[in-house]
């Protein structure tokens, strides 16, 4: 009886198994090739055809690391266009991510040996021991590319923020802040222009960001949007003279919090949205001095003069176009970005050293970019463009309007 029982190979099937969904991955990933070419060039293979805009040119190989394992990609080549893929790009977006796996991990305290185990888990391919140091060595040199890399075109809207980790220092934990900004593009989009260690959120810190930023090449910015530092304050004047200041409409309302008994913080939140709820500066101005009476009425003295002293550079915003308001009047875009950081580092401690905990940053930051979050347009910057050109006819019209004299 025992001689008819069936004994399986597991190992043996689940390496035909791995290699039936490898060969099957690779079959499709080459077959949505083929089918990106013939769209490009408008036509298939060898068919002629008077709508054709390019021609083959045979292909050339690529690979590709899936959880099926390594493929081979046969990427064609086009005369007359060029051909760029969808699949090649987000290779490249998962590139990133790997990269910023390995780093966790290593800065994480994983043994090489969990990092072998994991990297075959997630991605079919084991990273041997001896790579390791060299993959986040490569790693760290990409990272630092893209942190550097030089920017062009105009970035009307500027988020700044600081995000604190924690550091070795001397056998002591200490803060280290890594500083950073986000821009807004004349066309629309989010872009994480820079990154750096600032120490601590000083003048000299702020200051030293700041000109980074523009000998990479940040012009035309507009707008500041941060939360209130004495340090970047007295700063974007030097360096920034054409651009205004908004303070984080949330963080203000913090501010005031911070001096206001927790049974009156609801109504007091309630007269604070409302003043941010007007439809011009000169009313804003006035429903601010409305709720400083009040708020003394209730005896919140202290919250009144936190709102009569900050109330002015919170409303800067106002000098923007109307559909860019809800955007440009809080940092929450740089703030849910500071979450995911100190969520990914949580588990990490202290970080080896300042640069350490940057290239972390940096890795998460660089990744996130590659999502639709960089992709997808922010705001329509087609509203700022009209209003700066309706400014520059209002005053083209004074200067070219006749005087009373020159009438009479």
């Amino acid at each position: 009886m025992s001689d008819k029982i069936i004994q399986l190979n597991e190992d043996l099937i689940k390496h035909d198994l791995k290699d039936l969904v490898r060969s099957s991955v690779e079959e499709t990933l080459n077959a949505l090739l083929d089918k990106e070419a013939d769209d490009l060039v408008n036509a298939e293979k060898y068919e002629r055809s008077s709508e054709r805009q390019g021609y083959r040119s045979g292909h050339y190989k690529r690979n590709l690391h899936t959880t099926a394992g390594e493929v081979e990609l046969k990427v064609p080549k086009l005369k007359g266009i060029p051909f760029e893929t969808a699949i090649i790009e987000r290779y490249r977006r998962r590139e990133s991510s790997v990269e910023e796996a390995l780093i966790e991990m290593y800065l994480a305290g994983v043994s090489v040996r969990r990092v072998e185990d994991i990297t075959e888990a997630l991605w079919g391919t084991k990273v041997s021991p001896g790579t390791i140091s060299n993959l986040n060595k490569k790693a760290y040199e990409h990272i630092e590319t893209w942190r550097t890399r030089s920017l062009s075109g105009s970035y009307p809207y500027v988020y700044v923020d600081g995000v604190y980790l924690k550091r070795s220092w001397g056998g002591e934990i200490q803060n280290v802040s890594i500083l950073v900004a986000i821009g807004v593009s004349n066309d629309g989009c989010r872009e994480i222009i820079g990154a750096a260690e600032g120490m601590k959120e000083d003048k000299e810190s702020w200051r030293s960001f700041f000109v980074w930023l523009k000998e990479r090449g940040l012009t035309g910015v507009r707008l500041v949007i941060g939360d209130k530092n004495l340090g970047m304050l007295e700063t974007i004047p030097e360096v920034f003279p054409d651009a205004c200041y908004q303070r984080c409409t949330v963080h203000f309302y913090r501010n005031i919090f911070s001096v206001t008994p927790r049974n009156k913080m609801k109504a007091v939140a309630m007269m604070l949205k409302a003043i941010h709820a007007q439809e011009s500066k000169e009313s804003a101005r006035e429903k601010a001095r409305q709720v400083a009476e009040k708020l003394k009425e209730m005896k919140l003295s202290s919250a009144a003069k936190k709102l009569q002293d900050g109330i002015e550079e919170t409303l800067t915003y106002m000098d923007f176009p109307t559909q860019h308001w809800t955007r440009i009047r809080t940092n929450n875009t740089i703030e849910r970005l500071n979450r995911e950081i100190k969520r990914r580092t949580k588990a990490i401690g202290a970080f080896p050293d300042g640069q350490s905990a940057l290239m972390l940053v940096c890795a998460r930051l660089r990744h996130v970019a590659a999502t639709q979050w960089g992709t997808r347009r922010y705001m329509n910057m087609d509203h700022l463009s009209k209003l700066e050109d309706d400014l520059l006819s209002d005053i083209c019209l004074l200067y070219t309007s006749p005087s009373p004299r020159d009438r009479g």
